[in-house]
């Protein structure tokens, strides 16, 4: 694990926009929605452009996942500033489930009406235009960052695709670590 960027821990807060470098002087911003969803801006910034407030509200979303809190307690991701949510950001998306054991797949959502997670079943060509429901880590969002603005397949989105649950992913990102 990578030591954090500021020495204090940050509490995390709905509308804070973080910036998420990328490395080689590239970065790219996201906004922090109800725990634990972020959402990732599609555009890319070199280190020495100015990052406005007012630009990124106008941005379009490239993708919104479920991200572990160290990446924004930790200072990982530093935060740069504060927006209001815009009012597409605050509906709760739908994520796939595939079960490990069956291999069904179903849809995953807060509803809080209905159930605090809610779920139903579905069609795998459904899921495929869905993200996984798995809690994603800083280092493999930001691989998949590089992938999208380089337009190429990110292997975490692959093999989530393929099956794999977030748990095993988790497990198995540990096990490689070792």
């Amino acid at each position: 694990m990578r030591e954090a960027v500021t020495p204090k821990r940050v509490r995390r807060q709905p509308g804070q926009v973080v910036r998420v470098d990328l490395g080689q002087g590239l970065r790219s911003v996201a906004l922090v929605l109800e725990e634990p969803l972020v959402a990732f801006y599609d555009r890319l910034f070199r280190s020495d452009d100015e990052i406005s407030l007012e630009q990124i509200e106008n941005l379009p979303v490239a993708f919104t996942i479920m991200v572990m809190n160290q990446a924004i307690t930790k200072g990982v991701w530093p935060v740069i500033g504060r927006i209001d949510i815009p009012p597409a950001l605050k509906a709760k998306p739908r994520f796939c489930k595939r079960d490990g054991m069956t291999g069904k797949v179903s849809v995953y959502q807060e509803i809080p009406e209905l159930a605090p997670h809610f779920e139903r079943p579905s069609t795998k060509e459904e899921c495929e235009r869905l993200e996984a429901a798995a809690v994603w880590e800083a280092e493999h969002v930001e691989d998949r960052l590089r992938d999208h603005f380089a337009g190429k397949p990110n292997k975490w989105v692959e093999q989530l695709r393929a099956g794999r649950s977030g748990y095993a992913r988790v497990l198995t990102t540990l096990i490689d670590k070792f």
